[in-house]
């Protein structure tokens, strides 16, 4: 959660205030700076692979990483690092030593060639996370709006479960699509689900985010206002809607919940019981009709995805086999 709790100094809504500097207002490393302060405290790498001789390179830093507020964002949760593809340096780079391929000039280094393979375009952006084990390759250049789902996609660990394409697709809906169109979901105060329970008992969704998670505003405004998803949660459970940061004291499982501090940071303790102790953001906790706790999704989720964890719990399915029998099953009746 700590790593999470550090996109709170920052919101991806680009502000368009350019600089003309040389090399933008990123603050760029060398792979080996990069390299050696990820030892101390891991980040993802943004590696700009350039050339001197390529324009569009040099426009890329001219416009897109002299936006303050991406390079805010860069400079803030990523190592960047410049990386000319034709230096004559030997660099080691995750513990194996590349060289350059010739001594003459416009001649790409043996680690350009393990980025970009046999397309050598530029400039190139390469995202590195999870120990070096997740790369996510751009070519080309990119404009603003067309890097801020990059830098979130990665920051926010989307990529261990959605394809780039679709967050890309449900951010911009998110920020800058004005007629997506969103099915509205019936949302609860928790004393009302209370309530409720005693009359007509359902399965809970509790929807924890946070103002500084972009990945909880994307899945709010697309994934839970999708109408297969907003239909069958406007059916089947009870939803509530809590901020993690909120001031509110509630009382649950008959212990008072209130605003603390959780590895540094002021977030409502309610957030972390409900979801058994594993919050992270976006986190969506699943109840039984006895306000239990059954499950954390701790994960960005698209429609496609959510639907079926969805059926599972509401039709009791958890009672009876476990969540890979579960998906087996239902694939096996879709051939």
């Amino acid at each position: 959660m700590k790593s999470l709790i550090l996109i709170a100094f920052f919101v991806i809504i680009s502000f368009k205030v350019h600089s003309q500097s040389e090399d933008g207002l990123v603050k760029w490393l060398t792979i080996e700076q990069a390299q050696e302060l990820n030892k101390k405290q891991a980040k993802p790498f943004l590696i700009d692979i350039y050339t001197d001789w390529c324009g569009w390179c040099k426009h890329m830093m001219k416009t897109t990483y002299s936006n303050q507020s991406i390079a805010n964002y860069i400079n803030a949760f990523y190592y960047p690092v410049k990386f000319n593809a034709e230096t004559k340096d030997t660099i080691t780079y995750n513990g194996k030593v590349y060289k350059p391929t010739s001594k003459e000039p416009k001649t790409p280094h043996e680690l350009a060639i393990k980025f970009l393979g046999t397309s050598l375009s530029y400039p190139s952006t390469m995202f590195v996370s999870n120990n070096y084990e997740y790369n996510l390759l751009s070519q080309g250049f990119i404009e603003d709006k067309k890097i801020e789902p990059l830098l979130v996609y990665v920051v926010e660990n989307i990529f261990k479960t959605t394809p780039y394409e679709k967050f890309s697709e449900q951010f911009n809906h998110t920020f800058y699509d004005t007629v997506f169109v969103k099915k509205r979901i019936k949302t609860y105060s928790f004393n009302e689900i209370e309530k409720l329970q005693k009359k007509k008992p359902r399965k809970v969704l509790i929807n924890i985010y946070a103002n500084f998670c972009n990945s909880c505003k994307v899945q709010n405004a697309t994934t839970l206002t999708d109408t297969s998803i907003a239909n069958y949660l406007n059916t089947h459970f009870y939803v509530m809607n809590f901020d993690a940061e909120s001031n509110d004291t509630l009382v649950y499982k008959n212990e008072k919940c209130y605003k603390t501090n959780a590895n540094g940071y002021p977030l409502n303790s309610f957030a972390i019981k409900v979801c058994n102790n594993r919050l992270q953001f976006p986190t969506m906790a699943v109840l039984d009709e006895q306000m239990n706790h059954l499950d954390a999704l701790n994960a960005f989720f698209n429609p496609d995805m959510l639907k079926p964890v969805l059926k599972y719990y509401a039709e009791d399915k958890f009672k009876v086999m476990n969540w890979q029998d579960y998906i087996n099953t239902q694939q096996n009746q879709k051939k």
